[in-house]
């Protein structure tokens, strides 16, 4: 099924990879003058995190950087959003409720020492808050950390860090310091392994996905409230959505976590691309530059804001819309969980007041006589149900959270770390926002990140939303109705994001993550596109030469890394021209999946423009 697809004319153009990046590869090796951790060290790091999936990886990244930079040991983090948690299971404790705590150790060896546990000496002292205490701002300068840590390490020899919002060390550093860059990657891409449990159950789904020897889709909506209340997006919903939005963004100005207006305008901020594009949205963006009906599309997020009712365009457009409930069992996920305690929420339940207790016992009291039948018992309130939010109109404060969302906050780790898995491999990735609920880039961006520094070439689109919500703002009236000239610069937009889309990575989501944008610091060139680099005689083709050529180093000898062949980029280019014809053809959900004059594209000339685009990875400029 795969090869027959591989034959197809459209495949080359909706799936092959990006040949920009086909002479990227990942190095993130020490260098020959990187020395081992010093024998004698500085003290102890101990570090509580506190955050979401994406803030975790970029603090435990960051984190083991500080500790090789104050040549310290680190204390295995504590991942708060587990130890907070009543009742998970006891088979897994912070750290390794996520990850593989064994793995992490032998991993950086060379790098950090690295243990689980203070000595009994120090660890009474912590308890007893006798240790200094530092809470981290995000982005923290090195010289942060040597002129205000190191001086308190040295002298009690331990320090404790604490670090709310994510990463706790500057992106970008100076060029000296390149190898703590390679340890960030060496860190997540390689020492930061699932425990088994999650891999196991990862895998099963990935195979799942891949059993009909088709390729797949991973979107990531990145429609939670925090964002959406950040980015002021709250008229893009309705009803109680724009209040819960509207409640979100005032505690968010109040706690000073955002500066800003408690109104605005949310047309405006989705015209500027600063609100998220909606399922619908997406699905027409796939159906128009070719993907058809039966393409599978795993949608990834532990929470689509709005509901599973602003899903449901995507599932009217493609059949085979998929997520990890769909891919996996209660049973299996019972396994990842382990055996946790059966809580009863004290908050679902309530003890019965004074009141009703004095009128029960009047009644029972009162004698054989005619009365009328007992009021029934008030049923109580049940906030924070999904899907029904009722304290919105009853109170200015959100309820504290139950005892169950305090679990289902750690199980939401576990299902993020499944979608990272699930859509770090996928075929294509897409997503409808990158920025979290604090301006920061999202779970999306380090996909992206991973994705470039382990398969650079694998599709993955940057959307330009400003740009799209201009192309969607022409054909608002007729959304589904789109005109062929629509649909030609909404191909050649995407086409753009493959490469440009990253760019606008590096400008924007470096300066906040790393780990959302790690190259040129870890990544090679092909010896093969080097040599092609610097001989005059034999020109490199233009999809050939890499976005950052001249920043990434060549790959050393050793790395026996493949390079495309002549043969294939023909056979490739043949495909695009012999689906010219096919390649406009967009089956629209109105038309009753029938051909329209709309999107036929029947001008071979510009067809045949478009596809070299395609094999260019971009427009020419």
């Amino acid at each position: 099924m795969e090869h027959f697809l591989m034959q197809h004319p459209s495949y080359s153009r909706l799936w092959a990879p990006v040949r920009h990046f086909e002479s990227l590869h990942p190095l993130a090796n020490r260098s020959g003058d990187y020395a081992a951790p010093e024998m004698q060290s500085t003290g102890f790091i101990f570090v509580k995190i506190r955050g979401g999936f994406h803030e975790i990886r970029n603090a435990i990244s960051d984190v083991v950087v500080v500790a090789r930079l104050l040549n310290a040991t680190l204390v295995i983090p504590e991942i708060q959003s587990t130890t907070s948690s009543k009742g998970i299971s006891t088979q897994f404790k912070s750290f390794p409720y996520l990850y593989n705590e064994d793995q992490f150790i032998a991993a950086l060896a060379k790098d950090v020492k690295i243990v689980k546990t203070l000595p009994k000496d120090l660890k009474g002292a912590r308890r007893k808050k006798e240790i200094p205490s530092f809470k981290v701002p995000h982005g923290a300068s090195p010289y942060f950390y040597l002129h205000h840590v190191l001086p308190m390490l040295t002298k009690h020899s331990v320090v404790e860090l604490l670090i709310h919002s994510g990463g706790c060390l500057q992106s970008i550093l100076p060029p000296p310091l390149v190898e703590y860059q390679k340890l960030r990657c060496r860190v997540a891409f390689h020492a930061l392994r699932f425990r088994e449990e999650v891999q196991n159950l990862a895998i099963k789904i990935l195979n799942r996905i891949r059993a009909s020897g088709q390729p797949f889709i991973a979107y990531d909506p990145g429609m939670t409230r925090d964002a959406l209340a950040y980015y002021g997006c709250a008229e893009l919903f309705q009803d109680v959505h724009t209040e819960l939005i509207m409640h979100r963004r005032a505690w968010m100005i109040k706690r000073g976590i955002l500066k800003g207006n408690l109104s605005s305008d949310s047309a405006e901020q989705y015209r500027n691309g600063l609100c998220p594009l909606m399922p619908e949205e997406i699905g027409i963006l796939l159906r128009a530059y070719g993907y058809s009906s039966d393409t599978i599309i795993y949608i990834s997020g532990g929470e689509v804001f709005g509901g599973v009712k602003k899903l449901i365009p995507l599932h009217a457009m493609f059949e085979n819309v998929v997520d990890r409930t769909s891919l996996s069992s209660p049973l299996e996920w019972d396994k990842v969980y382990g055996q946790e305690a059966n809580l009863v929420d004290q908050y679902s339940i309530p003890p019965p007041s004074d009141n009703v207790v004095m009128r029960s016992q009047a009644w029972k009291n009162s004698g054989p006589r005619p009365r009328p039948l007992p009021p029934p018992p008030a049923r109580p309130k049940m906030y924070n149900v999904e899907g029904w939010w009722g304290w919105v109109a009853e109170s200015d404060d959100e309820p504290e959270s139950t005892i169950m969302e305090l679990r289902t906050n750690a199980h939401r780790l576990l299902w993020e770390a499944i979608d990272y898995m699930v859509c770090t491999e996928a075929d294509v990735f897409i997503t409808g926002f990158d920025r979290d609920g604090k301006g920061n880039p999202n779970l999306a961006s380090l996909v992206v990140g991973h994705r470039l520094y382990q398969f650079p070439a694998s599709r993955t689109y940057g959307l330009d939303r400003k740009e799209i919500a201009k192309l969607f703002e022409e054909i608002r009236d007729t959304l589904y109705q789109p005109n062929h000239t629509w649909i030609t610069s909404l191909r050649k937009q995407l086409r753009r994001s493959l490469i440009d889309g990253l760019l606008e990575e590096s400008k924007i989501s470096k300066s906040r993550s790393f780990l959302a944008f790690p190259v040129p610091e870890c990544s090679c060139i092909a010896n093969d596109s080097m040599k092609r680099l610097v001989n005059t005689s034999s020109p490199m083709p233009k999809y050939d030469i890499p976005v950052f050529s001249g920043q990434i180093g060549q790959c050393p000898s050793w790395m026996n890394v493949p390079t495309s062949s002549q043969s294939t980029e023909e056979t490739e280019e043949e495909n695009d021209k012999d689906d010219s014809a096919s390649s406009g053809l967009f089956l629209w959900l109105g038309n009753g999946d029938q051909e329209g004059d709309s999107g036929d594209i029947s001008n071979k000339e510009e067809a045949l423009v478009e596809d070299q685009e395609e094999l260019e990875g971009g427009d020419s400029r």
